[in-house]
């Protein structure tokens, strides 16, 4: 079975094409800048452990340009792994926002469709290349099975006293107000790798899912399931971030528009695009703050308390949430990468059952590595996240139960 995973943005689209018999990747690839001069498309094959990659320059208008640029590199008898776009077998689509209406991953119809379409309220920047991604897809593969996988499905089984906030009701009934979460494919994944490798049935384990990133969120998974979540309504509460806030008291909102004069869409701006890392240290990019941070920059000094501080408070809290705990996962960009933000959010947790190894820690992770001293009574595992594969397996699960077309 062959499997295409399609992440459709704004402006970009990222795709992957995997043989599910082996679970590998067989072609991979990003189109970026769609729409503007100088569009630009990346596609790598990979042949025995060989990568063969052809990266240019091209005229990408639009999103039907853009798949169909990709169907014509998947079956290119130089850079291709396939002879036909028949062979693709299902398209797996990651949709940003299934709000309550989608706790699981589904195969996509005219209803489904009308469905994503009603939740781009809720995620106006996301939601609508998504939808974009899987009509083209439809007329490109049309013998595929098309299936959605949503980032938010995997929080939908928090309780309500972790998903609703203490607003009047109707806030909830009429207008969708709640926490819904994000990063749920990643969360997931991590999840039952972590289980897979402690030896014991994801149904029994109790995590905290840490997913840093340049968005970044953390998790509290009890029997393998969601029970609260650090993102919220949107993306934007939590941890500190690259460009994000996290939480924030809603009063400096009032205050920024009444007191200082700002539009709603200059606060917006702010609070998701130049606000974090970005704000506090001048740049989104952790590498170039813990570099400023060696050389004696206090901004850079406070970013690294504050973002590491944050996720302590999480992780603490999340423990009290959950009681027993079998292991805090480190994942993504800067969970994987970076011994200094792993080990300052840990530090002082000994009395609570979290102890890292400085040595394990500080070691190039190679897969799921162990970071946590032999007095930890709780694991700490960093585990690489696939958020690509995980689209698949999710796809793959579905239309084998699926009845057929």
């Amino acid at each position: 079975m062959k499997i295409l995973v399609i992440n459709s943005g704004s402006s970009s689209i990222k795709y992957q094409l995997f043989d599910m018999a082996s679970k590998e990747v067989m072609t991979s690839g990003l189109i970026e800048r769609i729409g503007l001069e100088n569009s630009r498309v990346v596609h790598r094959l990979y042949n025995g452990g060989k990568k063969r990659e052809v990266a240019k320059e091209i005229s990408v208008p639009n999103h039907e340009k853009g798949l169909r640029i990709i169907a014509d590199l998947l079956v290119d008898p130089e850079h291709g792994a396939i002879t036909h776009t028949s062979e693709v077998d299902a398209v797996g689509h990651r949709v940003v926002h299934g709000g309550e209406h989608f706790s699981a991953t589904t195969l996509i119809d005219a209803e489904v469709l009308k469905a994503i379409r009603r939740l781009i309220p809720l995620a106006p920047l996301h939601n609508p290349p998504n939808l974009e991604g899987i009509e083209v897809a439809m007329k490109i593969f049309p013998q595929a099975r098309q299936v959605a996988v949503f980032d938010t499905a995997f929080h939908q089984t928090m309780p309500p006293e972790a998903y609703r906030y203490a607003v009047p009701n109707n806030f909830y009934t009429e207008h969708g107000v709640r926490v819904y979460g994000f990063h749920g494919t990643s969360h997931r994944y991590v999840a039952r790798m972590a289980a897979e490798y402690l030896g014991k049935p994801l149904e029994e384990m109790n995590l905290i899912t840490a997913h840093l990133g340049n968005g970044a969120s953390i998790t509290a998974i009890r029997n393998g399931k969601s029970v609260d979540t650090s993102m919220g309504f949107s993306p934007l509460p939590g941890l500190v971030m690259g460009t994000r806030s996290g939480d924030i008291d809603p009063a400096v909102i009032f205050y920024m528009a009444k007191g200082v004069g700002m539009s709603m869409d200059e606060i917006d701006t702010v609070l998701n695009k130049k606000s974090g890392l970005l704000g506090l240290a001048g740049s989104s990019d952790l590498r170039d703050i813990l570099k400023k941070n060696e050389e004696g920059n206090p901004d850079a000094a406070l970013a690294l308390a504050l973002y590491t501080y944050r996720i302590k408070k999480y992780i603490g809290a999340y423990l009290a949430v959950l009681g027993q705990v079998d292991a805090l996962v480190f994942t993504a960009g800067v969970g994987e990468n970076s011994p200094h933000i792993r080990w300052h959010a840990c530090e002082g947790l000994s009395h609570l059952g979290i102890s890292l190894d400085r040595e394990k820690n500080e070691a190039k992770i190679k897969g799921i590595t162990e970071i946590h001293n032999t007095e930890s009574p709780i694991s700490v595992l960093v585990i690489p996240t696939n958020e690509e594969l995980e689209i698949a397996l999710q796809t793959k699960a579905l239309i084998e139960t699926a009845k057929p077309l």
